[in-house]
């Protein structure tokens, strides 16, 4: 069972969304991730290397001529971190939602 723990380190926009393409499956390749994402190569290394010292994300390089080939991969504990933290946001919103607002008002 996946524990419900709002996460601190995947909440940013960036890394939820780095997160939840990663979460497809398989590996992807950096630049695609990139333009899928709209993000500079900057900001996405940045917030990569924040998801793979948390132990969220793989990095591995695979040398292709001239240029090496980075490729991203969700690991088995950034699956459990991202499934959990969608649990805790959605149970947010469940009780934000105006049906429910409404039933708590009557």
């Amino acid at each position: 069972m996946i524990e419900a723990v709002f996460d601190e380190v995947i909440h940013p926009s960036n890394r939820l969304q780095i997160c939840a393409m990663l979460a497809e499956g398989g590996s992807w390749e950096f630049a695609t991730v990139r333009d899928e994402l709209g993000l500079s190569d900057s900001v996405l290394s940045k917030q990569v290397k924040v998801l793979r010292e948390s132990g969220y994300v793989t990095v591995t390089k695979s040398p292709r001529n001239p240029r090496s080939r980075t490729w991203l991969a969700l690991t088995a504990e950034g699956r459990r971190a991202l499934e959990g933290h969608l649990t805790v946001l959605r149970r947010m919103a469940e009780r934000s939602s105006p049906a429910r607002t409404r039933e708590n008002e009557q």
